[in-house]
């Protein structure tokens, strides 16, 4: 995710399976009932104990003058342990209906987001199951991002970070379990609905459109998105035949000249990270003033601020952050540190010919009297501070230990990272120890200065190498 405003301060454990959360009991001991949270640090009741999610298929109708939605989700799950209940998370409209295996089965909402489902029978650990449940209403907007956006036109956008997708479908949202993703849905004909993946149908029947787009990739659930407006297209393909497309608001039809340059930025990462991670690309360009662009998977969506460099941003998050994805919250700097870097020091540097070691060197230099600037430090920044010194110090961070690697080492491992750990959760823990495995030398105080330091890290941390000429 980039942030308006706060991207450009400063220029701008182990490894775990994504899609197996840990079977755990409900609090209080009951080993039939799955837990309402996962225990993530920021946010511990995000996500559900007691089975791993597969696929999921959402069917939306979706009214933009109303606002309002119906819609049913088919959620294919396996148990991993005995259930007489389990949780989703859900803050949509009304719940009509709640079906396991086709039985009807109790439910109830409670806390901030919980759906408790009691089946009709208890779903035994190892044997899949399937949940359905119907919902209808008007959604709510919400500018902070996290939620439905409605834009200039009547339409709407819906993504957002952390949390996003539970606004319009039940889901296991937590970082611990991805999915496949199908989308189903159905507007009024003279409007358009794009999601993440390869369109499949796209029919006018009467004055309804049907439409359906599916994720063949495994998909967290913050990486979702669905969007509705009067859609321009650009349709693009790779030097290899991939299918780029990309969907722009009316009053965003400005931003073409950015996305025609996808394939080229495409290649660019390929050279840095691997081979691009998932079958499609593009992005959605809406034109409503909000702070945030987002890199839901395969097509990010992007604010009506967006230019060149947040397309980059977002696109480097679809190796940092959508395929290789953090544990847990804290380990944030995973995702922006590495989007906010290749943004504003790679790309400036290899495309355009900046001098970026001098630019680093104004930055250090402006930020060394500002205590306000280290006091959160990259490696746990806090729930409050989350979307905060990644953006800023982390750029600094990495081409620092750019530095004190050499970039021979430096490119190298981080390739080597991001391939070997692709569609996988890590941590900052596990970088670290991966990155000591590559220095020559013990580089432990210079990770521990710049990930855990509260304060500017000693010069020789932060002008290692060729940065200390100059």
């Amino acid at each position: 995710m980039r942030l308006f405003g706060m991207c450009c301060a400063a220029l701008g454990a182990a490894l775990v399976s994504v899609s197996s959360p840990v079977a755990m009991g409900a609090p209080g001991g009951d080993p039939l009932v799955g837990a309402p949270g996962l225990g993530d640090p920021y946010y511990p009741m995000d996500g559900n104990g007691g089975y791993d999610v597969g696929h999921y298929e959402v069917n939306i109708d979706y009214d933009p003058p109303a606002h309002r939605i119906i819609g049913k989700t088919r959620i294919e799950a396996t148990a991993t342990q005995a259930l007489k209940s389990f949780n989703l998370d859900f803050t949509g409209p009304d719940i009509a209906n709640v079906a396991v295996n086709g039985v009807g089965a109790e439910f109830n909402r409670n806390g901030d987001h919980e759906l408790t489902i009691t089946p009709a029978r208890v779903l035994l650990p190892g044997v899949p199951f399937i949940v359905s449940v119907e919902y209808s209403g008007a959604v709510t907007e919400s500018r902070s991002g996290k939620g439905w956006t409605f834009l200039p036109s009547g339409g709407a956008v819906v993504a957002g970070q952390p949390h996003s997708a539970r606004s319009w479908y039940p889901l296991n949202d937590t970082l611990l379990d991805k999915a496949t993703f199908t989308l189903e849905a159905t507007v009024p004909a003279e409007w358009d609905l794009v999601s993440i993946g390869h369109p499949t149908r796209n029919t006018v029947t009467g004055d309804r459109r049907a439409v359906r787009w599916e994720t063949k990739e495994q998909v967290l659930g913050y990486l979702t998105m669905l969007a509705v407006d009067h859609f321009e297209y650009l349709e693009q393909r790779r030097s290899n035949g991939m299918p780029l497309l990309s969907a722009f608001s009316p009053g965003a039809t400005d931003k073409r000249e950015y996305e025609q340059r996808l394939p080229e930025v495409l290649d660019f990462l390929e050279k840095l990270y691997g081979p691009y991670p998932f079958e499609t690309a593009g992005g959605v360009f809406h034109d409503a003033d909000i702070n945030t662009s987002l890199e839901t998977q395969t097509r990010p969506v992007y604010a009506s601020w967006a230019d060149l460099n947040t397309v980059v941003h977002e696109i480097t998050h679809q190796w940092w952050g959508d395929s290789v994805t953090m544990r847990h919250w804290s380990d944030i700097c995973l995702n922006e540190c590495f989007a906010e870097y290749t943004a504003d020091y790679l790309w400036p540097e290899r495309v355009e010919g900046v001098d970026v070691d001098q630019n680093y060197r104004e930055a250090i230099r402006e930020r060394l009297g500002d205590d306000k600037f280290w006091r959160i430090p990259l490696n746990d920044p806090g729930v409050q501070n989350i979307f905060t010194s990644a953006y800023s110090r982390g750029p600094l961070f990495l081409h620092a230990l750019r530095k004190q690697l050499g970039d021979d080492v430096f490119f190298a491992a981080v390739r080597e990272f991001a391939t070997t750990k692709v569609h996988t959760a890590t941590s900052i823990a596990e970088f670290r120890s991966f990155i000591q495995s590559k220095s020559r030398t013990d580089i432990r105080d210079f990770l521990d200065a710049w990930l855990n330091g509260t304060t500017p890290p000693a010069e020789k941390y932060l002008f290692p190498g060729s940065l200390s000429k100059g």
